[in-house]
Parts: structure tokens; C-alpha cells; sequence
């Protein structure tokens, strides 16, 4: 595992530049004292004008009169500060001169995080730690199995997107950041990233539901969980919108000065969008404190990443935009955790970066979508890499935790949803009134015509 230099070699890169406008500045010196020299040579005092450039008299009276002329307070045009004017090349980089080497190659290192290479004292857990996060993972899959159940029976309806599978990607990464200060952004696949902020079971199940009890008022459904206190920004349901969201939240905290990073989670899907290469241009540019992270569950809809992507290796995108990449296995929490803590680092010093979190859903893209592109034995295959059954067996082995103590908690969990299911079909719906409210600022509201 190696860390990319990229930052100082672009440090280096505006000093060379610096240096460079220097020589150049002193060479234009240097000729303009040259041509004074050949001037004087030539008996023309410096700075004085030959006969064929003086202005005749009459000139000089239309130009006096033109500046009695000119209204009181307007400027004459010319500039009355004693700086000297700024050479081209000081302006901008366009000023250099055109440099093609002959021979060009590019070397690149990447951060690499393989499951099975890092034990939960290395990331400085301890016991209670791994409950939680044990407890947190399964709470995700529970909740899950839950919502499939509740759509079959039609208590939620629209879009649903399951997160089964992918529990090690929302809790690892959650647990490398400061909840409540960092920022989080998300696609549409959202159920588990808001359980492992610490969002309420109940209040997810109850917008699911579409009760005014909900996360979103009842207003956002499946995509657009949000949570402004735990710092939660959603939840979106266009493919990679939400990537340039999450850069312009890691400007305003680079603008801000403050100390906090944005985590911005998109599918793989979304790498083929234009919008998520513009924002990593932007966060490449402005040095912002963003981790893009890519969770790449192998599937765009029904259509496999090799087969929608001329280079499905994700993190090698980040040399387009001058910045480190990463690739973790998502199946493995502390990987992912070992990983997103690395480019955490990275992007509180200002440097911005890709992190590719290999990982697999085991539904389809949708509840409507019954995953027969999948190959035969493939589902059963990913699923001997489970990341709940992963570390529910380093627990045992590891004599962190008994059979019957995992046990206990499972129980726990699936109390737990079923709670939720009954808090929802309990909730009320909106009011028809609260149509028009949490659309605009409501400093003036209302203002809209009813």
C-alpha cells in the first residue's frame, strides 16, 4: 500500500512555475536594457523621443482641450499609480511557451485494502465497538428483509432499492468520521447509510410508509432519507446528481475554514455520468476536502460494470483528476474502515480523493427487478464473502463474543423492526395542507398563491 504525493508535486510544480516567471521576467529586463544601450549609442537620451515621434503643437492644444473637456470626476484614463504594468506571463500560464516532450509516461500508486488484512485491534476497537457495529450491520440486513416484506404486502409503494449485502460499506465507512460533524451525501440506495448514522428505525419504516412520523415528513419515501442533525444530506434519486452536491458541501467547508470533510457515496453507475466528472474535476481544482467514494455493488440496473465501462476499475479514474485513489473490499468492515479513514486524513489536509469499495447486492436493482442477468451459482457464490457472517465468525474465533450473546442480539434486532412497522402503520398521514411546506425558505411564507 502506497500513499499518492500528488498535493506536493503540485507544490513543486508552482514553484518551477514561480521560477521560471522570474528568468523570464529578468531576460525582458535585460533586453530592455540592451536597446537603451543601443539607443544612447545612437545619441537619443533614454526615455526621449526622436523628432519623428514629437506631437506638433497642434496636437498638443487638441489634446489640452479635450482634458479641460472631460466632466469633473471622471477619470482621465491613465493610471496615476507609480506600479509598473504586470508582464503577460504573470497573468497567466498561458503565457508560457509551449513545451511537448519527446517521450512521456505516467507511474501511479495506489492505496489498496484486501480483506482479511486488518484485525479490529489495529483500528484501535474494542469488544463493545464490535457489538455495536455487529449490531448495527445486522440491523441494516433485518430492516431490509423487513421492507421486501412490507412492499409484498403493498404498505410501501413507488421505488425501492435494498441494501442487502452492502452493510460493511455504510457502517465501516460511518464509523471513520465525526457523526454529527462530518458531512454525508448519498445516492438512492439510502436505507443503510441512514441506519448507520443512527437514524430511527422508526422514522425510516415510517417514511417508507409515507407518514408525516417519517424522516422526510413523509414526503421523500425510499430515496431521499435526510437528516440535517446528524448531518445526513440525502438520498437522491438521480443517477450522480448528488456527486456535484457533495462538492459544493466540501467547498463550503473549505470556504467556512472549518475542519470537516464530506463523504459522497454514488454507484458505479454513476462514474459513467458527466456530472460526477465535473465534480471531480472541481474537487481535483480546488483542492476540497471530499472522499468520492464508489460503491460498486457490479451492477448498473441489470447491465455488469465490465460491460458499461472501458475501465471498470473505478480508483484508476483519480489520475484524470490529479488525485490519490483507493480500492477496498467492501465485503470486509474493516477494510473499508481502514480505507475510509486513510482518505479521511487525506481530505482534512485538503486533499480530495477516489475510493473504490468493492461490494455486491444480492437483490435486484429494484423490488421489481428480479436479477436474472445474474449467472448461475453467482448470488451464492458472493455470498460465502458475506461481510455480517465475516465478522460474526472473527468474533467467535477470536473469543470477542459467544454463539448465544450473537444470538441474543439478531432477537434484538428483529424486535426492533418489527416495532418500527408497527410505529409507521400507526403514524398519520401528512396533512393535505403540509403540501406546501419544506419546499422554499419559510422566512416570508406563506407567499405562494392558493
Amino acid at each position: 500500500m502506497a500513499t499518492s504525493t500528488r498535493k506536493e508535486d503540485k507544490q513543486d510544480e508552482r514553484a518551477q512555475d514561480a521560477a521560471d516567471e522570474q528568468a523570464s521576467n529578468e531576460q525582458a529586463e535585460k533586453q530592455q536594457d540592451d536597446a537603451d544601450a543601443a539607443a544612447m549609442a545612437n545619441g537619443q537620451p533614454d526615455g526621449e523621443a526622436s523628432d519623428d515621434d514629437q506631437p506638433d503643437a497642434e496636437s498638443d492644444d487638441i489634446a489640452e482641450q479635450a482634458q479641460d473637456e472631460k466632466p469633473q470626476g471622471e477619470a482621465s484614463g491613465e493610471d496615476d499609480s507609480d506600479e509598473e504594468p504586470q508582464d503577460a506571463n504573470d497573468e497567466s500560464p498561458a503565457g508560457k511557451p509551449i513545451d511537448v516532450p519527446g517521450e512521456a509516461s505516467l507511474e501511479v500508486e495506489f492505496n489498496t485494502y484486501p480483506a482479511n488484512s486488518y484485525a479490529h485491534d489495529d483500528l484501535g476497537f474494542e469488544e463493545d465497538d464490535l457489538i455495536e457495529i455487529y449490531r448495527n450491520m445486522l440491523l441494516q440486513r433485518r430492516f431490509e428483509e423487513r421492507c421486501r416484506q412490507m412492499y409484498q404486502r403493498q404498505k410501501i409503494s413507488g421505488f425501492l432499492h435494498l441494501y442487502i449485502g452492502q452493510e460493511a460499506v455504510s457502517t465501516g465507512s460511518i464509523q471513520a468520521i465525526g457523526l454529527g460533524e462530518d458531512t454525508v451525501i448519498t445516492a438512492y440506495r439510502d436505507h443503510g447509510m441512514a441506519l448507520a448514522m443512527g437514524m430511527e428505525p422508526d422514522a425510516c419504516m415510517a417514511e417508507l410508509f409515507g407518514k408525516e412520523t417519517g424522516v422526510s415528513k413523509g414526503k421523500g419515501g425510499s430515496m431521499h432519507f435526510f437528516d440535517a442533525e446528524r448531518r445526513m444530506f440525502g438520498g437522491h434519486g438521480i443517477v450522480g446528481a448528488g456527486v456535484p452536491l457533495g462538492a459544493g458541501i466540501a467547498f463550503a467547508h473549505k470556504y467556512r475554514g472549518d475542519d470537516e470533510i464530506c463523504l459522497c457515496f454514488f454507484g458505479d453507475g454513476a462514474v459513467n455520468q458527466g456530472a460526477f466528472h465535473e465534480a471531480a474535476n472541481l474537487a481535483g481544482l480546488y483542492d476540497l476536502p471530499v472522499v468520492l467514494i464508489c460503491e460498486n455493488n457490479q451492477y448498473g440496473m441489470g447491465t455488469h460494470i465490465d460491460r458499461a465501462m472501458a475501465e471498470s476499475k473505478v480508483y484508476r479514474h483519480a489520475v484524470s483528476y490529479d488525485m490519490p485513489g483507493g480500492v477496498a473490499n467492501g465485503m470486509d468492515v474493516f477494510s473499508v474502515n481502514k480505507a475510509v479513514r486513510d482518505h479521511v486524513e487525506m481530505a482534512r489536509e485538503g486533499q480530495p480523493s477516489l475510493l473504490e469499495l468493492k461490494t455486491y447486492r444480492y437483490q435486484g436493482h429494484s423490488i421489481s427487478d428480479p436479477a436474472k442477468y445474474r449467472a448461475e451459482g453467482e448470488l451464492e457464490g458472493q455470498q460465502e464473502q458475506d461481510a455480517i457472517a465475516r465478522l460474526h465468525k472473527y468474533m467467535l474465533d477470536e473469543d470477542l463474543a459467544s454463539e448465544d450473546a450473537l444470538d441474543e442480539i439478531d432477537d434484538e434486532v428483529k424486535q426492533e423492526t418489527k416495532d418500527a412497522i408497527e410505529f409507521a402503520e400507526e403514524s398519520d398521514l401528512p396533512d393535505e395542507e403540509a403540501i406546501y411546506d419544506d419546499v422554499y425558505s419559510e422566512d416570508d411564507y406563506p407567499f405562494l398563491m392558493r
